[in-house]
């Protein structure tokens, strides 16, 4: 049952960490784009040992997310569910984002232009045109 509480809690986290994340790289102009791009992909180049022994390093006893971690709850967050859920959700963010990226990119921009027109805010557009037409990026990113 802990596979499956980590498996809701990451897809949860990656959903609402990622979409907002993969929304802002499809429709940025901005020039420093590739260096969010590159470090949102950094797990899918790095070998899993590697990534893991970083995090184990970041989140221990001596780390500094550890020692601010124990500062305020008095344990360490290595070895714990909720260590495993962080590194998790590191390891499994390029492949919610990416897919997301995708599917919103792929959004005609007609379409949103027209919502525009018809005086549609960007928050009923995103929740009413741009998710229902990326609904196979957002069922990749949490699956």
């Amino acid at each position: 049952m802990v596979v499956v509480r980590l498996a809701d809690a990451v897809a949860a986290i990656l959903l609402a960490v990622g979409m907002p994340l993969a929304y802002w790289l499809a429709q940025t102009k901005w020039r420093g784009k590739f260096l969010v791009e590159s470090v949102v992909a950094l797990p899918l180049v790095l070998p899993p040992t590697v990534l893991g022994f970083y995090l184990l390093v970041a989140m221990g006893a001596n780390g500094p997310l550890g020692k601010l971690w124990t500062a305020w709850f008095g344990h360490t967050l290595a070895f714990t569910f909720l260590g495993l859920v962080v590194a998790s959700v590191l390891y499994s963010l390029p492949f919610a984002v990416q897919p997301l990226a995708v599917a919103f990119e792929s959004v005609d921009a007609r379409l949103l232009d027209a919502a525009a027109v018809l005086g549609a805010g960007r928050w009923r557009t995103f929740r009413e045109i741009i998710l229902p037409l990326s609904i196979r990026g957002v069922v990749t990113a949490a699956v």
